[in-house]
């Protein structure tokens, strides 16, 4: 089955502001990450320290933000709709969704060709980012853990003797480093796979694109949307 349609209201523009700044800080924090891990430059060690703690900070304020939005802000919460609720409910089990796990699984290992039925998020995306906010908190208390301000606070210092010290921690946040790598081309493979270019377009051009439309009363696929979107909206 063809790709459904993406339209804006699935990703409004505030959603793809934070998703830049994601993107920015996260490749910030591997950067940064890999020059403090190999100091073979030391005269850029010190910026490299603060791009990291900056960076991690930013991620962090950003997720919660992200999060805040999540409760309030309406979106699109199926593709090819441009009706909208509240965008939390794309966060958690939807009709749309049910039923949907196993063959979602087959179409990712290309056992199965046809597209399944999805809302906004598959199921395996859901559990995917669902994980990611409990991934940078964990990031950040291990990241703060080894910073000199914060690494006495109560809870990183909770941590560190949990885990028989600093060189642990350190061991630790250089493994999720590589969680978080791998999650993300996870990330990038699931979105070509599910919505392709079109999708690509829309979360960093904002550039719509015709496909089936959905409805979201009858939980079925109402038409198709013939028109193409090649210009850049506003």
């Amino acid at each position: 089955m063809a790709h459904f349609a993406h339209y804006r209201e699935a990703h409004p523009l505030p959603f793809i502001i934070f998703h830049y700044i994601n993107l920015g800080a996260f490749l910030t924090l591997v950067i940064s990450g890999i020059f403090i891990h190999f100091p073979y430059l030391p005269n850029v060690m010190g910026m490299a320290r603060g791009a990291h703690i900056t960076a991690g900070i930013v991620l962090i304020i950003n997720l919660i933000i992200r999060i805040f939005l999540a409760l309030f802000v309406d979106t699109a919460t199926s593709p090819g709709t441009r009706q909208k609720e509240k965008e939390i409910k794309a966060w958690l089990p939807q009709l749309e969704n049910r039923h949907q796990f196993i063959p979602w699984i087959k179409y990712y290992l290309f056992i199965k060709k046809d597209h399944p039925l999805t809302a906004k998020f598959n199921p395996l995306q859901k559990f995917a980012y669902m994980f990611l906010p409990f991934s940078f908190i964990f990031m950040a208390i291990t990241g703060f853990a080894m910073w000199g301000p914060t690494m006495n606070w109560i809870v990183c210092e909770t941590f560190t003797n949990l885990v028989g010290g600093l060189m642990n921690v350190r061991i630790i946040h250089y493994f999720m480093m590589f969680v978080n790598v791998i999650f993300l081309i996870i990330h990038l493979y699931m979105v070509i796979t599910e919505g392709g270019i079109p999708l690509i377009k829309l979360m960093f051009l904002q550039r719509e694109h015709g496909g089936y439309t959905y409805d979201t009363t009858t939980h079925s696929i109402s038409g198709k949307d013939e028109k193409e979107y090649p210009k850049l909206l506003s």
